[in-house]
Order: structure tokens, then C-alpha cells, then sequence
């Protein structure tokens, strides 16, 4: 029922911002972020009008952000051709979640090439085969097949795999044991205590980490995007009910909805998830105006990056900052996302990230 065809260049490189009146932000092309809220973005009421507003709100605004409600086609990502018995890659995504993001950035800087299959939020049965129903889930190929899940999982696994050739990718992923936790809501959740590692033979490191601090550093900020950076998206994007309907109003566009659904998805959808975005505001202990937050958030990551480098990794990226670009560009087109690069200095080095994955 998929049909391949390839996956549309990123688009983004060369744009200019400028504060004050002369010159607008210029029009993004609009990319609705997100991800679900694990199990629950496939359960909705017995209805199928209660299944499609639960369905696209959940995919829309979950509490990392927001996804995009609309199953789209397997698309062959095009990039460098790697040598043949080389690792083949499906990456199961909705296409604006934060953390599939991540992992797009990463393989995308590196140049591999993958396909994409886009998972319907609602009903999810393009993932049916996983016990594991969030996304993304990466299935590999460097000999056996193999399932990654996790993002930063997916990231520190490959990355160990491409400096290191010593051990298989089946190995290297055992050494991201998933660890059943309960949060403070009393659900149980896999975690990866170890997921900011690579792990590399001492050797390896010294190349990959000239000094113990950069690992250090990297490690640190990887996991405050996780931790912290996600968790301002929905607030921001969902902050005012103009910006929630806006975001719906995208969804349903590029969603594949009938005429009536389409606007019971758009109205009822943008007032639930306005309401959504309250209660992660209280949840993560936001300020009132969620935009100072988003503000201080990008200034500190810009401060840490630093005036006398590129990027966090020197003249090229590390995976840090394709954690941190890979969340941020989810915002793309909507209103928080002009907001950002107005008013924080997070443009020099996101136009920087954008040129060099391009490239």
C-alpha cells in the first residue's frame, strides 16, 4: 500500500532575520511540531469524531510537542550512497516530532541515506509489528535486522557504530539495556540510563573526545534538550488560542480529512489543545508569558555555545547541537519560531546548522 518516492530537500538555508520594522521574518514553510503522548496518542472515545479529535490532538500537542496528524507515503531519503552491506535504515516517524527530528539531523549530517515512513497517530498500525508504540523506532540493517528505539538510543548507537567497526550494531545496541522505572504518576516507563554514552574503546574517545570536558559538555546538553528545551514547545506553539488554531489549521490542510471533520478537527481540536498547553505550563512550572522561557532557554544554549566557536563540536557540529537544532526546527513557520529569532540570539548559529546539514 506504500508507494517510494524521494524525500523533498530540506528547505531553509541562506534565510535572514532582522529586528526592527524594515524586514520581516521571512515566510517559513509551516512544520507542526510534536509527539505523542506515548500509549495514549492511539486511544480516544468510542466515537469516531471523539477518536479523531483525541487522535489529532494528541498527535498535534503532546507533552514533548506537537506531530502532525496526516499519514503520509514511504519516502526513500536521498543522500550519499554508502558502500553495499552497509547499514539500511527505516526510520518510523511522525514527521515534525521533536525526537524524530533529532534523529533526522543526525542522519542527515551524517549522510545516510534512509527511507521514512510516516505513522498515522491515530491509529498507529504502521508500527503494530513493535511492542514499543512510540516513535521514533529505527529498524537496521548492518547484516541482521535489528530495532532501535529511543532517540538519543537511536543517535548514541549509530554514532558508536560509524567511529567503531569493531563490534557489530547488534552488540553495540546491548549496551543501551532498556530499565522499567515508575514516574511520580505511577506509570511504568523504559529508560536508558546510559543513552548520552558512546561507547567507544579509549582510543576511539581520545579522537572522537580530545578532552574529557567536550564529552562532558555534549553529554550535558544532549540531555537538557531532552529534559528541558521539548518541554517549552507546546506551551509556545499552543500558547494563545490564535497560535492553536493556526497549528490545527495546518494539520487539517495537510491532514486527509473529510469536510465536517475537517472543521470539527480544526475548532474543537485548537480550544482542547490551548487547554493541553495549560497544563504542561503548570506541569513544567512555566512563567506566565511561556515566550520568556523559550527566550532564556535559546540564549543559554547560544551562551554555551559560545562566541569564539561555530558550534558546540568547534567548526562541525557535535551531537548536541544536532539534538538542540533538530528540536528547535519543529517550530518552523509558526509564530514562536519568528518570535524566537527575533528576540533571541539563536540566528547566526541556526543558519550555521542549517548550511552544514544541507551540505
Amino acid at each position: 500500500p506504500l508507494s517510494a518516492r524521494p524525500q523533498p530537500k530540506m528547505a531553509g538555508a541562506g534565510r535572514v532575520w532582522r529586528v526592527g520594522a524594515l524586514l520581516l521574518p521571512p515566510a517559513w514553510r509551516l512544520r507542526v511540531p510534536g509527539r505523542a503522548f506515548g500509549a495514549a496518542a492511539g486511544r480516544g472515545g468510542s466515537s469516531s469524531r471523539g477518536r479523531l479529535v483525541l487522535g489529532a490532538a494528541f498527535a498535534l500537542g503532546g507533552s514533548a510537542g506537537l506531530c502532525l496528524a496526516a499519514r503520509q507515503r514511504l519516502r526513500e531519503h536521498s543522500a550519499a550512497e554508502l558502500p553495499a552491506g552497509s547499514l539500511q535504515l527505516t526510520l518510523y516517524q511522525y514527521k515534525t516530532c521533536p525526537f524524530c527530528s533529532k534523529v533526522r539531523a543526525f542522519l542527515d549530517y551524517h549522510g545516510l541515506p534512509y527511507e521514512i515512513v510516516e505513522v498515522n497517530p491515530i491509529m498507529r498500525k504502521e508500527i503494530k509489528f513493535s511492542s514499543y508504540r512510540k516513535v521514533p523506532i529505527l529498524l537496521a540493517n548492518a547484516g541482521s535486522p535489528l530495532q532501535l528505539n529511543d532517540s538519543s538510543v537511536i543517535i548514541s548507537a549509530i554514532k558508536t557504530y560509524l567511529v567503531s567497526r569493531r563490534n557489530s550494531l547488534e552488540e553495540i545496541v546491548s549496551f543501551y539495556p532498556p530499565v522499567k522505572t515508575v514516574t511520580e504518576q505511577g506509570k511504568e516507563v523504559l529508560e536508558y540510563e546510559n543513552k548520552y554514552w558512546l561507547m567507544l574503546d579509549e582510543k576511539e574517545t581520545k579522537r572522537v573526545y580530545p578532552v574529557k570536558e567536550v564529552r562532558v559538555e555534549e553529554m550535558k546538553w544532549r540531555k537538557w534538550a531532552d529534559d528541558w528545551l521539548v518541554h517549552l514547545i507546546s506551551p509556545n506553539v499552543y500558547r494563545t488560542p490564535k497560535e492553536a488554531l493556526a497549528s490545527f489549521d495546518y494539520i487539517v490542510r495537510e491532514g486527509k480529512f473529510g469536510t465536517l471533520e475537517g472543521l470539527f478537527a480544526k475548532y474543537v481540536g485548537a480550544v482542547a489543545m490551548f487547554f493541553v498547553s495549560k497544563r504542561l505550563k503548570k506541569r513544567h512550572q512555566l512563567r506566565d508569558d511561556v515566550r520568556e522561557d523559550l527566550y532564556e532557554a535559546v540564549n543559554q544554549w547560544v551562551k554555551a555555545v559560545g562566541k569564539n566557536r561555530l558550534f558546540m563540536g568547534g567548526n562541525q557540529p557535535n551531537l548536541a547541537d544536532l539534538a538542540v537544532y533538530g528540536v528547535l526546527r519543529v517550530m518552523e513557520g509558526l509564530e514562536a519560531f519568528d518570535d524566537m529569532m527575533v528576540h533571541t540570539n539563536i540566528q547566526p548559529w541556526y543558519q550555521r546548522m542549517e548550511e552544514v546539514i544541507e551540505k
